[in-house]
């Protein structure tokens, strides 16, 4: 008999943000992109120069620093409800790490997106980038926040081959932080680094389980014209996984990880013009449909060999 999976309505064997937001919220739910004009401590010299070997500048590369932070909510919801008119917005700041500030801009930036019509923010920061008195602001806030920590990989040794800047030790320290003050916390991690096999892969997911985050984006690493990696690859010192080695890998992540935490992402969105390789993850649908398709194979689903602590 197939195993079914409790945190779904529409037969998927893991916990979708859709399912989530659908229990959350009731209806759809959209995040609109910020670029807040905040920087990273490893690209301004305080703890590193040049940002991890893959950053090309920020995640938000389809959004703008120049506009204020609530006409880039105008645009983006306007862009989000001509095909979904209905859709309560998220404020996402998405660009570098958006508590990298002292509090009194960080006041000023969240009191501007909550002058808009939103439902809810989310933030993406580093563990390194967050204190108490940041993280009891943000959970006083009066719409529901999620903190997104970047981790990326569990070993300390990739970290340092990407210039991640700070130890698994500070992400702990980190992550109790936003735990303690009762805030959700998403944490990413990516596949596909530099030197990192997939049983070091899994083994940060079972790493990650055992903590219990609310949620989990899982991305594929994307090599990006201009990025250090990209000259790694060119040079013949990278080679990106093929998409069958990272649909295994992420099938066997999802048996790890606690059924109740919601996976965010199960692959990351590379900008087309500037993407290198892997050039199949352009394809996100196959990718995705992949993932489903093994699943049922092994009839595997979320948390299958989570063990919990």
């Amino acid at each position: 008999m197939p195993l079914r999976f409790e945190f779904s309505n529409d037969g998927s064997r893991y916990h979708t943000l859709k399912y989530h937001n659908f229990v959350t919220y009731g209806k759809t739910v959209c995040k609109a992109a910020i670029d807040a004009g905040f920087t990273c401590p490893n690209i301004d010299g305080s703890c590193g120069v040049g940002g991890c070997i893959y950053c090309s500048g920020g995640s938000g590369y389809f959004t703008s620093p120049a506009l204020s932070i609530s006409e880039q909510i105008r645009r983006e919801t306007a862009r989000i409800r001509a095909s979904h008119p209905e859709a309560g917005i998220i404020a996402y700041f998405q660009a570098h790490s958006n508590t990298y500030a002292d509090i009194k801009r960080l006041k000023q930036v969240y009191s501007e997106a909550l002058s808009c019509d939103i439902c809810g923010i989310s933030t993406a920061t580093r563990a390194d980038c967050i204190d108490r008195e940041k993280a009891e602001y943000l959970a006083s806030l009066p719409v529901p926040v999620t903190v997104e920590l970047g981790l990326q990989t569990a070993h300390d040794s990739t970290a340092e081959l990407i210039n991640r800047g700070h130890s698994f030790a500070d992400f702990i320290k980190g992550y109790n932080l936003v735990k303690q003050a009762g805030l959700r916390v998403c944490v990413h991690i990516i596949n596909g680094l530099p030197a990192e096999t997939p049983e070091m892969m899994l083994k940060t997911a079972e790493i990650l389980g055992k903590l219990h985050p609310d949620g989990v984006k899982i991305h594929l690493m994307h090599v990006i014209r201009g990025t250090k990696l990209a000259k790694m690859y060119l040079s013949g010192n990278y080679t990106p996984l093929e998409m069958q080695d990272y649909i295994d890998i992420v099938v066997k992540q999802l048996e790890l990880l606690p059924p109740e935490t919601v996976i965010e992402r199960l692959t990351g969105d590379g900008n087309r013009e500037t993407l290198l390789a892997p050039l199949w993850s352009l394809n996100k649908r196959a990718v995705l449909g992949g993932v489903m398709k093994r699943q049922k194979q092994l009839d595997s689903v979320q948390g299958k060999y989570f063990r919990g602590e």
